[in-house]
């Protein structure tokens, strides 16, 4: 809901500020790794993933805006199949990131200086 990601961008500002808070860039390869870890938390595998990839890049890219609903749409289903409660799994999420900014600063600054990669310490 709105108020959740006005607080989401509140809880940016304060661990990041707000360079790296509208870095699109860094955002999109943040949501990958984190889709890529519930997918992986979900059971499935690297090469099917990997398959997945391509197909998705084969094709023309879509529009932004329905892309996020087709996430949020997509994520809503995943918890209804799974049994979890999306709001709970947010919430919770959003409190242990206020609780851990001074871990995640020091993750962020271990990355190579003007340097775009998805992986921390690792430079393309």
């Amino acid at each position: 809901n709105c108020d959740y990601q006005a607080r989401v961008a509140k809880w940016m500002q304060a661990c990041f500020g707000p360079e790296i808070s509208a870095d699109k860039t860094e955002r999109a390869f943040r949501f990958i790794e984190e889709a890529l870890e519930l997918v992986q938390a979900q059971g499935q595998t690297r090469a099917e993933v990997e398959t997945l990839v391509g197909y998705v890049f084969d094709r023309p890219a879509g529009e932004t805006p329905q892309e996020v609903g087709g996430v949020m749409v997509c994520i809503a289903a995943l918890c209804n199949a799974a049994g979890l409660d999306l709001e709970g799994c947010s919430e919770a999420e959003l409190a242990r990131c206020w609780d851990k900014i001074e871990r995640i600063r020091a993750k962020h600054a271990a990355k190579p200086v003007g340097v775009r990669t998805a992986l921390p310490g690792q430079v393309p």
